[in-house]
Order: structure tokens, then C-alpha cells, then sequence
């Protein structure tokens, strides 16, 4: 049976993490290595000074304290004793995790952990809502879980699915969107006249493209799957600097 990874940054008592665990049991072996703690919004980030623990929090199910891309790396190395999974699955995000927020997202550093790692990885994010049905999204990783573990993906690749709310139309194979970046801060004073800030969600407007990105699926009603790699190269700007930089 293959051996499936299953990680987050929701928490190792998410909800959605052990709806996705639950999906991907037909499939395989499942085991599930999480943060501790929520590490929403913590992107790649690697914990480098101070030591980690894992805790077992049941058969099959560790925590650990630290962030998504932690729990992959002690899971291959520790708890799998150097092997790697035939597949890593992070999720189910409680919120969408499309166009450029990926490069802040725990969920799909997860997924990117496992791919330069070697194992193919999958994202999984669904709409933010007051309540979650994970049903729809889980049975989306199921069948995309079950094409990889078939057919694979190329070196280095991985995979972020986006599932809207409610019953999906179907299934749309997408690109990255783009959107006009905005930080907005609010910046306040403590009682002992001491400055601080929040970080806030900016209302971030995303550019029109050609009807193929991750957001437009997503707002139509379709589930986004969007097929990533982790080489930022420009290569439209790279002949040009070539030229430049004698």
C-alpha cells in the first residue's frame, strides 16, 4: 500500500485535517504529522534556533511544535526513519490559498516540502465560510491523490487545489492568478503609549486574464487544481540580463 503524508497549518486539531486523513485511507497508509498550533500565513519557514518536539496525540497521529515545513522534514527523517512518503497531502486549509498568497501559505509549503524533498505533494484549501462542509474537498484531494499515486507528477512538481463552497461544478486544471498587492497595517498605541501593529487581509484586486487562473475558477464555482513548481527563475528576463551583465 502507498504511504501518504498528511500535514497543515490549521493544526493537528483541525477539523480538516483528519477529513482529508479519512479521504485518503482508501488510498493507502496514512500518516498525519501537524503543527502543535495553528502556523496559518507562516509560508516556507523552517524553525532553525530552537529544538522541536514531536508528541503523539494518538495511533498514527503526531504533532509537532513547529511550522508545516518541520513536519514533513521530521516526519521523513524520524518517524519514517529517513523513507519518504509516496505522497504528501496538506490541508484541508480553511481558506482559499490562491495566486500570490501561495508564497505566504503553510498549507502549500507543505505540499512544496514534500516535492523537493522527492515526493510528490498536494495542497488543499477550501473557501473561508462561518461554517466548513469538508465533504467536497475532500473527495477532490481523493481523486487527485488517486491520478499522482497512478501516474505521478514530473520531478519537483506539486499540486494546490482550491475547492469553492457548496457543491463544485467540476474540476478546472488552472494557472497561478495575479493581483494588485496591497499591505494594509494598522498601527495602534498600548496603554503605556507603546507603538504596535496588526497585519491586516488587504481587499486585494486580481488582475483579468485569459479565464484559465486558480480565482476565476474558484469564483465560478469550479475546484482550482494548479499544477507548481518551486523554480522562481524569470526566464523572459533571463537572456536580457545575460545581454546587460558583461
Amino acid at each position: 500500500m502507498p504511504l501518504i503524508l498528511v500535514t497543515n497549518d490549521d493544526g493537528v486539531t483541525s477539523e480538516g485535517i483528519h477529513a482529508l486523513a479519512d479521504a485518503m485511507r482508501p488510498l493507502g497508509d496514512v500518516l498525519v504529522v501537524a503543527p502543535l498550533q495553528e502556523a496559518s500565513a507562516i509560508g516556507h519557514a523552517l524553525t532553525l534556533r530552537r529544538p522541536l518536539r514531536i508528541e503523539t496525540i494518538r495511533d498514527g497521529v503526531f504533532g509537532v511544535d513547529g511550522t508545516p515545513t518541520d513536519c514533513v522534514n521530521l516526519a521523513c527523517a524520524i518517524l519514517l526513519k529517513g523513507n519518504l512518503p509516496d505522497l504528501v497531502v496538506s490541508g484541508i486549509n480553511k481558506g482559499w490559498n490562491l495566486g500570490d498568497d501561495i508564497t505566504y501559505s503553510g498549507t502549500v509549503s507543505g505540499a512544496l516540502e514534500g516535492a523537493l524533498l522527492g515526493a510528490p505533494g498536494i495542497a488543499v484549501s477550501v473557501k473561508r465560510t462561518p461554517t466548513y462542509d469538508f465533504g467536497p474537498s475532500a473527495d477532490a484531494a481523493a481523486k487527485v491523490a488517486k491520478a499522482v499515486l497512478a501516474h505521478g507528477l514530473a520531478p519537483r512538481n506539486f499540486i494546490n487545489i482550491n475547492v469553492p463552497a457548496g457543491t463544485p461544478k467540476g474540476m478546472r486544471v488552472t494557472t497561478q492568478a495575479k493581483r494588485n498587492h496591497v499591505t494594509k497595517i494598522d498601527a495602534r498605541t498600548d496603554p503605556r503609549g507603546g507603538a504596535y501593529y496588526w497585519i491586516e487581509e488587504a481587499l486585494d484586486e486580481y488582475h483579468p486574464d485569459s479565464g484559465r487562473t486558480d480565482h476565476e475558477a474558484v469564483k465560478e464555482g469550479f475546484v482550482s487544481v494548479t499544477p507548481l513548481q518551486p523554480d522562481m527563475t524569470s526566464y523572459e528576463a533571463l537572456e536580457q540580463l545575460v545581454a546587460r551583465i558583461k
